[in-house]
């Protein structure tokens, strides 16, 4: 596979566009489809926001020929209101592509508790729409359109050796510990897929990808993942599967990278755990525990943390059969084999702790699964940010 331009417009049979204004953005994407299929998950928050409700209840029914996303207003915990929006934002794009209604998808993403602003969608709807296209400017546009508290537009497309083309646009930056797929994701292929196969490949996908970030340990309640196919070249399930997975996780990593606040990625590696239930706990409680989250910040080599978030993760532990490293600025550094503690890696380690990226690995040593968790360090910044979100 390559990495192409384009972004989700590289995809054959796909248009899309948005704008940003402010705090407010709003954003289309049109699936011009020879065979289509959608897929998604969603949110396992129980306060479920109402472009949610409506968006699956489309799926149920069929694939989606268009998604209306917009930012600013999250449309969540608004009641029977909120669901009227929401329809409302469908019945709007459906008008204009004369299609049924529950061939829309909506999301939403911003403040919760607050109803949606009609009016300001209603003023800027056709210029988004009139400028629809399949450029690779519009595929920017729309996921700039989407971004809240991002401070870096996320897209990534891909072309397999078949000539499948797998592409996907996510914002996401803080309210992120996903039980879903964190945030919102909209991936497009030209692969011609039925939808039980769609949802399969999602589904493992998101559970290595998106299920596996960490920033600030909090679910949204307007979490979702829609994946398209417009079906126009046939590909093998098992070569689209990778595909997908690349993709997802470049974007889980995006995500990561790009926390409210953030200075520095940090991968979580644990292999040796007994289950893979095992190691993702591990993996996700090193990643979320904000001791290891505060040391990577400060670059303080205070390994010990790690640790012991592994201890109380849930994940079946041997304390004596540990093995611990850490790597980074293409250096790594051995700090305990097999519960025995290496003396003098100190030096090592401070200057690894400098690196932007910083990559942990833990050998639980008791079994044979592993996983591999993405977060960002916690800052001054973090704070700052979501202590001032609505003023």
């Amino acid at each position: 596979m390559k990495i192409i331009k384009g972004g989700i417009c590289g995809v054959r049979g796909m248009r899309a566009n948005g704008i940003k204004r402010g705090k407010n953005g709003l954003a289309i994407m049109i699936a011009d489809a020879r065979k289509l299929a959608t897929a998604g998950v969603f949110t396992r928050n129980k306060v479920i926001a109402a472009p949610l409700v409506v968006t699956r209840e489309a799926l149920s029914k069929g694939g989606l020929k268009g998604i209306i996303a917009n930012s600013g207003c999250a449309n969540a915990f608004t009641g029977k209101k909120g669901i009227i929006d929401a329809e409302w934002m469908a019945e709007i794009l459906a008008n204009k592509l004369s299609c049924e209604v529950n061939e829309i998808g909506v999301a939403s993403t911003g403040v919760i508790g607050r109803y949606l602003d009609k009016t300001w969608i209603i003023e800027h709807i056709d210029e988004v729409y009139k400028d629809l296209s399949d450029t690779e400017e519009c595929g920017k546009s729309c996921a700039q359109a989407i971004m809240t508290t991002d401070t870096t537009m996320k897209e990534i497309a891909i072309e397999l050796e078949n000539g499948v083309r797998i592409a996907g646009i996510t914002k996401g930056s803080g309210m992120i510990e996903p039980n879903m797929g964190t945030m919102l994701a909209f991936l497009y292929t030209d692969a011609e897929l039925s939808k039980e196969k769609l949802d399969n490949c999602l589904k493992k996908a998101v559970n290595k990808s998106f299920n596996m970030v960490v920033v600030d340990g909090d679910t949204s309640t307007n979490d979702m993942a829609i994946l398209t196919a417009t079906g126009y070249n046939e590909c093998e399930e098992k070569v689209f599967q990778e595909g997908l997975d690349f993709v997802c996780t470049s974007l889980a990593k995006m995500i990561a990278r790009d926390g409210e606040g953030a200075s520095r990625l940090i991968e979580v590696k644990v292999k040796g755990a007994q289950t893979m239930d095992d190691a993702k706990k591990a993996a996700k409680a090193i990643v979320r525990s904000p001791l290891v989250k505060t040391a990577i910040y400060g670059k303080d080599p205070n390994w010990g943390r790690v640790v012991a978030a592994a201890g109380y993760s849930g994940a079946e532990v041997d304390q004596e059969k540990i093995s611990l490293k850490f790597s980074g600025n293409n250096k790594e550094v051995e700090l305990v084999n097999s519960g025995r503690i290496i003396e003098g890696k100190l030096e090592e380690l401070k200057s690894i702790m400098e690196s932007k990226e910083i990559i942990i690995e833990v050998d639980i040593g008791i079994g044979n699964f592993e996983a591999i968790a993405w977060g960002c360090d916690l800052t001054y910044d973090y704070i700052t940010i979501n202590a001032m979100y609505t003023t």
